[in-house]
């Protein structure tokens, strides 16, 4: 019944992403080269559950809503999972449009995070790819029903991770995302403060308004204990000019980049994969240049 339902939502949504292709056939003739740059890497700042190397354009604001539900292996007693769900809500802002800075706020941990965005360079005829910076910044809220004598420093984790993608065709981009992450406060028993992690990802178009996303974390040096797993995810991306909505498959609960980077509990292979959406839309605060 689960894939039934599954096969007519996307069945639906895909009929009506196609009317949208005349637009965006126009738009993509404006994105492929502009002053000799390669645009359009990637359609939305997120792959599946990380970033990816675009940055919202000057004076625009995303709003971008995450959800993921229970397990897909939690059975019909729980409607597979659809009882049980996670959202995060965020916001990012163009200040220029290689800077932008962002917040959200998840409701898996109750954790805030904040980031900042660069594009330090755009691939280009002579330049083979797009390098973007990234510093996050997470206040894991919950750990004060745990530990109600941690410090606000104690709850805190940061992130610093160079994106590196390249876009070979029209249809096909790929993305390295090397990533160093500092947790403050862990088990020592199980866990490791400081986590090396190799994140890749990639995206194959399958018509002007429909691609495939996929997306995996690596950990390097996690501690041998450790009862997490390396986060996976898989999606499907529509693009509607304003929108980008992916359905995904991941078995990382947490959106924000401690959670998924280091403390995924499901193992995809055995079914512990959470069905969930990403919708990102964009207002431009000011007339285009």
């Amino acid at each position: 019944m689960k894939f039934i339902l599954l096969f007519v939502t996307l069945f639906g949504i895909s009929h009506l992403t196609l009317a949208q292709d005349d637009l965006l056939a126009e738009m993509e003739q404006q994105e492929k080269v502009t002053n000799d740059f390669i645009l359009g890497t990637f359609h939305g700042t997120r792959m599946i559950n990380g970033h990816t190397v675009e940055t919202k354009h000057r004076k625009s604001l995303e709003f971008i809503i995450t959800h993921r539900f229970g397990t897909l292996n939690s059975g019909g007693y729980n409607l597979w999972g659809l009882d049980n769900s996670s959202i995060r809500l965020g916001l990012e802002y163009g200040i220029t449009d290689r800077l932008g800075v962002g917040m959200g706020r998840s409701s898996f941990d109750k954790t805030f995070d904040y980031y900042l965005k660069y594009k330090l360079l755009r691939q280009s005829k002579s330049i083979p790819f797009t390098i973007t910076a990234l510093g996050t910044a997470s206040f894991q809220a919950s750990l004060r029903e745990k530990f109600p004598t941690l410090t606000t420093s104690e709850k805190m984790s940061y992130v610093t991770q160079v994106l590196i993608a390249r876009k070979f065709s029209s249809k096909v981009s790929f993305q390295l995302a090397p990533a160093y992450l500092y947790r403050s406060t862990v088990n020592q028993d199980t866990a490791v403060n400081n986590l090396l992690s190799l994140g890749m990802g990639g995206r194959v178009k399958v018509t002007r308004s429909m691609a495939i996303v996929a997306e995996y974390y690596l950990r390097l040096n996690e501690h041998d204990a450790t009862p997490f797993n390396d986060s996976i995810g898989l999606g499907i991306e529509f693009e509607t000019g304003g929108h980008v909505f992916q359905l995904v498959f991941t078995n990382s609960l947490g959106m924000a980049e401690r959670s998924f980077m280091a403390e995924s509990f499901g193992d995809y292979f055995e079914g512990d994969i959470h069905f969930g959406f990403n919708i990102t839309r964009t207002f431009q605060l000011s007339g285009k240049k």
